[in-house]
């Protein structure tokens, strides 16, 4: 199958979208602490759905799984877990930022360390981005999409700087912009540990490939090993704070959660989790049209995130009492997000 990297645009439209989404269904349960609906979604995200699909659309996976030698089981597994730190802090990020400015922070380190980074490991920065055309042509996008990122970003500081504090609390009940960026620069950092997993899983793909799994769903057993490791981390954590805030019978609908839907909650909980998986799901998608120039999927991903972050900030009026001069400059920067990604896809069909 010949790549099509107009086609990964595509797919990482979608992830982002679904990245961008997934924090939506969990502002609507209710009575449940933070804990309980995060480990509830995330059993959907980094366990059930992972292993769904990948049993769905992969020959033979627990075979192809076998088959791979030890270091390529263990390494995604572990960068999972180092990814799951940053899991655990996005989520908080939103609540201490809001989606819009939470999300280009973290993003805006995550695009930087997950994209050159793996290339630079691999021993291939210089022939795949310094030495052909398309390669260049792919570092500008990046640098279009720092921009972009720094540009919404710095769209959020003069908001934050230009609200009260009671303006702030009505568009995100926690905000707090210390915390919140010392919070972001964290999960940044360690969110972009997911790429180094996809990286260390890459014989996986050419196994499964080999067992008859079309090109579209190679890349779903490393997924399944990733977001394992995310569960570990995630679900230690969560246990820790079930057991000090003993939260654990608000699955029951006990103590502060008397009388909370429950059934609801459930559902939202499910349709978050697996809107979570989702991102990654079209990302691998994305990444198995974009040829030898794959590790600038990540940016797309990125990119992609932000941009519909932002549509959802203004969505639930994150933005409402910023100025108008504000609300332009943010969506200057989303215009530049949009083009960067039309240009590394260009970068990208060039070098296919």
């Amino acid at each position: 199958m010949t790549p099509n990297p107009l086609l990964g645009v595509f797919f990482h439209w979608l992830g982002g979208l679904s990245s961008a989404s997934f924090y939506v269904p969990y502002r609507a349960v209710r009575q449940w602490s933070w804990e309980i609906y995060w480990l509830t979604g995330g059993i959907f995200s980094w366990l059930l759905a992972p292993w769904l699909f990948a049993s769905v659309q992969t020959s033979d996976l627990l075979g192809v799984l076998g088959r791979a030698d030890t270091a390529t089981i263990v390494w995604p597994v572990v960068f999972g877990m180092l990814w799951g730190f940053g899991g655990l802090t996005y989520g908080l990020t939103m609540r201490y930022l809001g989606l819009s400015l939470g999300m280009a922070v973290v993003l805006g380190l995550c695009t930087v360390f997950g994209t050159l980074i793996p290339p630079v490991f691999q021993g291939d920065f210089g022939p795949k981005l310094i030495d052909t055309a398309s390669g260049n042509i792919t570092l500008i996008g990046l640098a279009i999409t720092l921009l972009g990122i720094v540009v919404v970003a710095h769209a959020g500081a003069r908001k934050d700087a230009a609200l009260t504090g009671d303006q702030k609390a009505a568009a995100v009940a926690e905000f707090d912009f210390r915390k919140g960026i010392w919070v972001a620069v964290f999960s940044g950092i360690m969110s972009s540990c997911f790429a180094f997993g996809l990286a260390a899983g890459e014989p996986i793909k050419a196994i499964s490939a080999a067992a008859g799994t079309g090109p579209l769903w190679t890349g779903l057993p490393v997924l399944c090993l990733v977001m394992f490791g995310g569960l570990i981390t995630n679900a230690v954590w969560c246990a820790w704070l079930i057991a000090r805030n003993r939260s654990a019978g608000q699955w029951l609908g006990q103590g502060s959660a008397a009388g909370a839907p429950l059934a609801m909650n459930l559902v939202l909980c499910a349709i978050a989790g697996t809107a979570w998986y989702f991102q990654f799901f079209f990302y691998t998608m994305g990444e198995s049209q974009m040829g030898q120039y794959g590790y600038s999927s990540w940016t797309l991903h990125m990119a992609s995130i932000i941009i519909f972050g932002t549509i959802w900030g203004f969505a639930f009026r994150e933005w409402k009492d910023a100025a108008a001069r504000v609300r332009a400059t943010v969506w200057g920067g989303v215009g530049l997000l949009v083009f960067a990604t039309v240009v590394i896809g260009y970068g990208n069909s060039l070098g296919s």
